[in-house]
């Protein structure tokens, strides 16, 4: 999957922007930048694995890619993130 393909919204909270994905493997992900989240003064995105479906997904802090939130990435560094949480 490719950055490109991520399809962004307006956040609900701090005038800032989110996408969500979820993959086939139970897993998903949602990107965001918005005023405080990790990276924004640099224009970069804070990434969250999530497990669950667009109807219901939790925050998910124990797989291979991360145990937290990952902040401080430009959209190479998603594009990875991305194939990494794909392949769980």
């Amino acid at each position: 999957m490719k950055f490109t393909d991520l399809k962004f919204n307006p956040t609900k909270f701090h005038g800032g922007i989110q996408a969500l994905h979820f993959f086939e493997n139970g897993y998903g992900v949602s990107v965001v930048k918005f005023p405080g989240s990790y990276g924004f003064t640099e224009g970069l995105y804070e990434v969250a694995v999530l497990k669950g479906t667009e109807d219901e997904w939790q925050l998910c802090y124990d797989t291979p890619v991360t145990d937290d939130v990952l902040g401080h990435r430009d959209e190479q560094d998603v594009e990875n993130i991305l194939e990494e949480i794909q392949s769980l």
